[in-house]
């Protein structure tokens, strides 16, 4: 087998895997907008069922659905029999992965989900098979044929049902509403969450935000940023609006204009006036973008006011590691 065979080999193994998941998602219907409207509304969790390529398959779907706001966890078909059905109460929702809707160690479960009330949301490629005949909403997950040379090695169905399973995670997602805030919160150490951090959660606030007066003396003004030790101090008027901004470079500047002369003047003759500024609402990404752009190393978060509500400095986005 040369080169450019064993490249045709892999090609033809995604299109054939690519085609199943675009054709279950043409598929979808009535059915998948009910399984979702049952898991957008449980208020436990969601137990996923499914041996061999689908086991692997749910465990994957679990994990997704709870990290996106969904609790779900994947039991053992085959040891569910041996204790692991305690984990299944009466207000879950099942859902069993199985291509062939015949799974012996989940047709072996049936019985006992339907005698406790569970709702039962099955994902197969046969719609007339057993576990669909007993499933509450049956999501047709039909593939044309395998990737493999004889068309059984489970590659096709297990990729629309992962896919599938991704769908269905996205859709409870946004039919419950949760934002990014509580992705980020069930993500604290991972670069998704780091990336949907909001300038509020980091920005420095109350009596960590260097400020002077317009009026104040310059020898006022060192001490303070020499006390906050950001580098800078935010400039406001006698009502404490934002005004401007005075920045190590700005002392250095006129201490070459003007020598010893400089300390005669005070904070409104030397800021810069209209400082650059973001809304606290803005993630710490688009802070980070705006400082680099800027080439500048605090911003100011203001409200609608023009009063100081934080800082940002760039070594606070540092130590969240997004960078």
């Amino acid at each position: 087998m040369n080169k450019q065979q064993i490249i045709d080999i892999g090609r033809d193994v995604l299109t054939i895997e690519a085609n199943a998941v675009t054709e279950v998602g043409r598929s979808l219907d009535d059915n998948f907008a009910a399984a979702v409207d049952l898991l957008a509304k449980t208020r436990m969790r969601v137990i996923i069922l499914g041996m061999g390529k689908s086991g692997l398959v749910g465990r994957k779907v679990a994990a997704t659905m709870t990290s996106c706001g969904t609790p779900a966890t994947f039991v053992h078909p085959a040891e569910a029999g041996h204790g692991d059905l305690g984990m299944i109460r009466k207000n879950d929702v099942v859902i069993a992965i199985s291509y062939s809707g015949e799974t012996r160690e989940i047709v072996d479960l049936l019985e006992f989900i339907k005698r406790i009330g569970v709702k039962l949301i099955s994902i197969t490629g046969f719609k007339h098979s057993r576990i669909a005949r007993y499933s509450d909403i049956v999501i047709e997950a039909k593939v044309e044929r395998e990737a493999g040379p004889v068309n059984f090695i489970p590659t096709a169905s297990s990729t629309a049902a992962l896919a599938l399973g991704d769908a269905i995670a996205i859709a409870v997602m946004r039919k419950k509403g949760l934002s990014e805030k509580a992705f980020a919160s069930v993500h604290p150490k991972g670069q998704a969450g780091r990336n949907l951090l909001k300038v509020e959660a980091l920005m420095r606030r109350s009596r960590r935000i260097p400020s002077v007066k317009i009026t104040a003396p310059m020898t006022e003004v060192i001490e303070e940023m020499s006390e906050k030790k950001l580098g800078m101090t935010c400039v406001v008027d006698e009502e404490n609006r934002l005004v401007g901004i005075i920045t190590d470079g700005d002392l250095r500047r006129l201490i070459e204009r003007s020598g010893a002369d400089f300390l005669s003047r005070n904070a409104e003759q030397v800021m810069t006036p209209e400082p650059v500024t973001i809304d606290k609402r803005c993630l710490a990404t688009e802070a980070l973008n705006l400082m680099e752009d800027k080439k500048i190393t605090s911003l100011i978060i203001k409200n609608s006011n023009r009063r100081v509500e934080g800082i940002v400095h760039l070594h606070d986005l540092w130590r969240t590691e997004m960078f």
